[in-house]
């Protein structure tokens, strides 16, 4: 057995069953925590976002940081942040200028959640996020995770924060033979191993730690019920939508019939079949429903 690791693969069922499982593990989760903590100072990462207590500028950095790389995160963060630098520039931005600065970024609907969240806090919370994490989750766009980080590293609160490189880290060491770990199974030893102080400090160390995990072993995240192994961009249904609104938002206005032709001709350059009609124009109705893109006559415009 590996220091620190216990060989169960996964918690016993029932919460009774569970708080004694966790109980029995004192000794084991003492030295757990203490080999966390050296990982993690060992393999410390200065990122920008690090250095802020502002609940605005984690929340942007945790937006951001979801199914995406660090390194593509830190060459769009501080520029972000330039261009938006409190909740009340955000909200008075304009949509396109929003969806402009987050190109590159992936997943537009993040973007789009921002601004929703930006203008409840402005409407509501006189520009400031709230500081409960049941005022946070209320939020568009804020799930569990996104709120406890928040709750952590910006006010320093025991949280139960999870995420795939924290999944890795007790994947690794408590559940390192099974298969489709949940996070209910991984919840308990995260709530169990928070201190009282420096939660900043000690998720730190468990995300620099994990980040090590999967670069040295065969990605323990792999093994969490939560993991998803992204399918192919190119001649997704994504990549499609993702070029349709960046033609909309190029063009100012463009028809649908100009919009369809030209990603058949995109397309085909790829040596891809063109899409057809109906699926040009489904997402098309698809990007109007979820708010970016509206008709103004015969054509597409990005929603003000």
């Amino acid at each position: 057995m590996r220091e620190g690791r216990h060989r169960g693969s996964s918690t016993p069922s029932g919460s009774a069953l569970r708080e004694e499982w966790i109980a029995g593990l004192g000794p084991t989760l003492s030295t757990f925590r203490e080999l966390v903590l050296e990982h993690g100072r060992d393999r410390y990462r200065d990122l920008p976002w690090r250095q802020t207590r502002d609940p605005y500028a984690i929340w942007v950095s945790e937006v951001m940081l979801q199914q995406t790389q660090v390194a593509r995160v830190l060459t769009r963060w501080e520029r972000f942040m330039a261009r938006f630098p409190t909740l009340d520039a955000l909200s008075a931005s304009a949509r396109i200028d929003l969806l402009e600065e987050w190109q590159g970024m992936g997943y537009n609907r993040r973007a789009l959640a921002l601004k929703q969240a930006a203008d409840i806090c402005v409407r509501d919370f006189a520009g400031h996020l709230p500081e409960t994490y049941e005022a946070l989750v209320a939020l568009p766009g804020i799930g569990p995770s996104t709120a406890a980080g928040i709750m952590a590293f910006s006010h320093d609160a025991p949280s139960t924060y999870i995420e795939t490189n924290v999944r890795a880290v007790f994947i690794h060491h408590f559940f390192p033979d099974a298969q489709d770990v949940p996070d209910k199974d991984i919840r308990p030893l995260v709530e169990a191993t928070c201190p009282d102080a420096d939660v900043r400090g000690w998720y730190y160390a468990l995300l620099d730690y994990g980040a090590e995990l999967k670069r040295t072993c065969s990605n323990p995240a792999r093994a969490a019920k939560a993991y998803v192994r992204q399918s192919a961009f190119p001649g997704s249904r994504r990549q499609k939508r993702a070029w349709l609104l960046r033609e909309v938002m190029g063009a100012g206005r463009m028809d649908g019939d100009t919009l369809a032709q030209r990603l058949s001709a995109f397309e085909r350059s790829e040596g891809r079949d063109a899409p057809s009609e109906d699926d040009v124009r489904s997402i098309l109705a698809d990007l109007a429903r979820e708010g970016f893109i509206e008709r103004e006559g015969d054509a597409w415009k990005v929603c003000d």
